[in-house]
């Protein structure tokens, strides 16, 4: 005759365990005070309150563009081209990344930046006026990545502030300019535009 000796053991084991955790679920607790704010603690309110060594125009200056005729703000992190890198972190200051994978993401994903290399002097990145964008936060068709698309207003035209990209691509169509697309994309967040702010 086979006797099982562990039977036993396990029921003894399960009782046990029960009798433990129903102690530990029923048992009477004092409850806990919510703890006092401390030094430690004050940054974390606001992530923009975090002392830092660097002032956020350190980090990512605003530049100044343009939207159906209103200004927008915006910042440059990344570009897949090196020279356009070089280009805005001279300009601004704090390095802009050269992403050369942005270059490959489908044009159907990426919005447009006018950026004019002559004319009417202003604070564009060639020292024109500034750029020019095709949507902002809350449009359908918005996003931060950017194609790059050169203006060059052409011999003969008289150069005018231009501040829509159907006053560009007007412009275009009676030759005024010529438009340039060389396959460079640049991420450019807006941050402050008409009607908004992140």
């Amino acid at each position: 005759m086979h006797r099982n000796y562990w039977i036993p053991g396990v029921l003894l084991a399960g009782v046990i365990v029960l009798a433990l955790s129903s102690g530990l679920l029923n048992a009477q607790r004092e409850p806990t005070a919510t703890p006092e704010p401390t030094s430690a603690m004050s940054g974390m309110s606001g992530m923009g309150q975090m002392e830092t060594e660097f002032s956020s125009d350190d980090l990512a200056p605003l530049v100044r563009g343009v939207y159906e005729g209103d200004a927008v703000f915006f910042i440059h992190t990344e570009a897949s081209d090196p020279d356009v890198a070089n280009l805005l972190t001279e300009m601004m200051g704090p390095q802009v990344v050269v992403v050369p994978g942005l270059a490959a993401i489908p044009d159907q994903l990426l919005g447009n930046v006018y950026v004019f290399t002559n004319g009417v002097d202003g604070g564009g990145p060639m020292g024109f006026q500034p750029d020019i964008f095709d949507s902002i936060p809350g449009d359908e068709a918005y996003t931060p990545l950017r194609a790059l698309n050169l203006v060059t207003w052409q011999t003969g035209a008289a150069p005018r502030v231009i501040d829509n990209v159907a006053e560009i691509e007007a412009a275009q169509a009676t030759g005024e300019v010529e438009i340039e697309r060389p396959g460079i994309v640049v991420n450019m967040p807006i941050l402050v535009w008409p009607g908004g702010q992140r």
